[in-house]
């Protein structure tokens, strides 16, 4: 399994412990150099979405993984957590919508997550 395949899937299962929202995986290696996925999720209110950033951050920590940075997580309505081959993006539900991150990248392809845990075999 590639490392990229197994730090977004060790995110998402971060996010997904504190019942993150439509969490989206997109593939952007083909189209950028900025990552190879985009893992976009959203959280109901301000405590949840610090939360899901802390448990992702704890379980990508544990594997050896540390952020290059991390923005947003004071106020919380965007945390976007860069981990170099990941990026990891929490939103609140109004600024998702806002920014709409998934239009912007939607050159990229939509990976689902048992795509990502395939790999692993």
């Amino acid at each position: 399994m590639n490392e990229s395949k197994k730090m977004a899937d060790l995110a998402i299962h971060g996010l997904e412990e504190k019942k993150a929202v439509d969490v989206k995986v997109i593939d952007i290696e083909k189209i950028s150099t900025v990552a190879d996925y985009f893992i976009i999720a959203s959280g109901s209110n301000r405590n949840q979405v610090q939360a899901m950033a802390d448990s992702a951050e704890e379980i990508l920590g544990r594997a050896g993984y540390m952020p290059k940075n991390i923005e947003g997580y004071q106020n919380a309505n965007w945390i976007l957590m860069d981990y170099g081959d990941i990026v990891i993006h929490i939103f609140d539900e109004e600024n998702r919508l806002f920014y709409d991150l998934e239009r912007i990248w939607r050159d990229g392809s939509l990976v689902s997550k048992d795509d990502l845990k395939m790999s692993e075999e």
